[in-house]
């Protein structure tokens, strides 16, 4: 069997909760490469089946059994998908007896029921915060007033995926600054940035990590060579180190990981559901 595993976070929802939970599973793992997909909103069916012939055929291309990590409470839905021959995870199954016998009653399967939950006013501060981010998103907006932190780091870093997940999660005005040539040619603070010092954030990786990544972006480039990578990582963090601030790598640091340290250093509170 390959190394090369497809999975599927499978959800009559969003699958963002699903999602979260699937890669934080996934991480505990090496030595595999995670094809990560999510199909949203499987909430009938005829859903339900289109989902089981992507995974299937997901399944033929890599030559491998699929994992599907899945939220759907609706017992038929949840037989479609495992008759698509894949290893199929209920990310609820493990909790439900046990809340069952503490409150003397069954669940009732009732598909959508979970957003009945959903305290609105959070939910639109998270939309806000998503807004945010991708309208100050590698420096295309550089007011960053309202931001409660900046994420600073070299391109490529994970610096987007980042202030996205702190958005959609936290609730948090995450805004993220690529170093350029020039601004990394100071082991000084970029000086649009210097008024927000107490809100900066510092991303490193590791060199080679960073020329993989860039080499699947623009292959074969300067941008993607490996002296590039080494001298850009190793301006910035002399950069990080000169002005003291806080830094982390994110080589082989989950979002969710990087997050939590974001928040716990600069002092962030997490939102409530």
């Amino acid at each position: 069997m390959s190394n090369v595993r497809p999975v599927f976070y499978v959800s009559d929802g969003t699958g963002i909760t699903v999602e979260t939970i699937g890669h934080s599973l996934l991480t505990q793992f090496t030595g595999f490469s995670f094809v990560t997909d999510r199909i949203s909103f499987v909430d009938d069916l005829a859903k339900a089946r289109a989902a089981a012939d992507r995974i299937r055929e997901a399944g033929l291309r890599h030559e491998s059994r699929p994992i599907v990590v899945h939220s759907n409470v609706d017992p038929a839905i949840s037989e479609v998908l495992a008759e698509s021959g894949a290893l199929t995870l209920d990310v609820f199954a493990p909790f439900i007896q046990p809340m069952e016998q503490e409150l003397g009653a069954l669940r009732q399967s009732r598909i959508g029921q979970a957003h009945g939950l959903v305290n609105f006013e959070t939910y639109h501060r998270r939309i806000n915060a998503m807004n945010y981010a991708l309208t100050h998103d590698d420096g295309i907006a550089i007011n960053y007033d309202e931001a409660d932190l900046i994420l600073v780091a070299v391109s490529r870093a994970g610096k987007t995926p980042t202030c996205v997940y702190l958005a959609l999660h936290y609730g948090i005005r995450a805004a993220n600054y690529p170093l350029t040539d020039q601004d990394l040619e100071s082991d000084r603070l970029p000086a649009r940035l210097r008024a927000y010092r107490r809100k900066i954030f510092g991303l490193t990786i590791d060199p080679e990590r960073l020329q993989q990544i860039r080499q699947e972006r623009r292959p074969n480039s300067t941008y993607a060579k490996l002296e590039t990578c080494i001298s850009e990582v190793a301006a910035a963090e002399r950069m990080f180190q000169a002005e003291r601030i806080p830094t982390l790598s994110t080589t082989h640091t989950s979002i969710e990981e990087i997050s939590s340290k974001v928040m716990s250093t600069l002092g962030l509170q997490r939102e409530m559901f």
